[in-house]
């Protein structure tokens, strides 16, 4: 049984997941930061480590595992161990393990474990949605002085030609005031008519609807409408598939209709404190067939795609 996978799962929602009688992988919140030379940003993170020497079984990747292949607690158990024991054999041969997602384990030369992080997977899910990116250096030319070095290179003379030829100068710059206060003057009427138009709009509407609520209820005969039976669920659905998040809503509807006509059940499921509109598969009750669920677009459709849990709805 690959455990990584389940091991994964669970450096989403906690600091610490223990390997019984193997170690314990601990994540430690990285803040957001700028490579100094590089000029890369890195979006806040879980630094992932770990320590061989916290072995003892807490019982939550176990009861984990059990859950998710439905298997009894003793099962479950056993497959850890078995999988513990693979590891060990190939770290005494030598060799590295390699754990997907997660990293990389080996031996050093004093018969320590070595563990080296992936940095492609960032378990901090409040970063979803964020990316590293290389923004190029800012380059600013000092024009003061290469103004100042053009006035040194050719000094202005006062002669009757010169006067004259200012005297043209003076009456172009009048002309080009006059024509940018009357583009100006224009802008400023087109814009007070475009507020004015929408005020208008604005009132019409309101007399629009006073008269539609006056024909409603005071109406001598009211209409009879349909009987409509609402089907309330007894759980919300608070955990979400999240198969991406956009800065413009545009775009999230349009991931939206793309993964409907696909056949999934795909809604947006509101925006994060980063402003970012986030889309999803399909949303679920319970946490196991979520899970379940995200093991599957994953192999199927998306390996970017990641478990959202509403907090709000508890």
């Amino acid at each position: 049984m690959r455990i990584e996978k389940y091991i994964g799962d669970l450096l989403y929602r906690y600091q610490c997941v223990t390997i019984p009688e193997f170690g314990s992988f601990l994540t430690r919140y990285q803040p957001a930061r700028i490579h100094e030379t590089t000029d890369a940003f890195y979006p806040p993170s879980k630094e992932l480590s770990f320590n061989s020497q916290l072995t003892s079984d807490d019982g939550l990747l176990t009861k984990y595992v059990a859950e998710v292949c439905e298997k009894t607690y003793e099962e479950a158990s056993a497959e850890i161990k078995k999988t513990v024991a693979s590891w060990k054999e190939s770290l005494e041969k030598e060799e590295t393990v390699k754990l997907d997602k997660i990293g990389e384990l080996a031996l050093n030369d004093s018969k320590r474990i070595v563990f080296q992080p992936s940095y492609q997977t960032n378990f901090l899910t409040s970063s979803f949605g964020l990316s590293t990116f290389v923004s190029p250096g800012i380059t600013r030319e000092e024009l003061k002085k290469e103004v100042q070095k053009l006035e040194e290179k050719a000094p202005i003379s006062i002669t009757p030609e010169a006067r004259s030829s200012r005297s043209y100068l003076k009456y172009a710059a009048i002309a080009l005031l006059a024509i940018s206060a009357g583009t100006l003057g224009y802008r400023f009427t087109e814009q007070n008519m475009a507020e004015r138009m929408e005020l208008a709009r604005q009132e019409a509407q309101e007399e629009l609807e006073k008269n539609i609520q006056q024909a409603t209820f005071f109406d001598d005969s009211p209409l009879e409408l349909p009987a409509v039976t609402l089907k309330l669920s007894k759980k919300e659905r608070k955990y979400h598939i999240v198969a991406g998040a956009y800065r413009v809503e545009a775009n999230a509807d349009k991931r939206v209709s793309q993964l409907l006509n696909k056949g999934y059940d795909a809604h947006k499921v509101g925006v994060n404190k980063f402003g970012l509109h986030q889309v999803a598969f399909a949303s679920f009750a319970e946490v196991n067939e979520a899970l379940a669920y995200l093991r599957k677009i994953k192999k199927e459709e998306s390996k970017e795609a990641w478990l959202l849990v509403d907090k709000k709805q508890d």
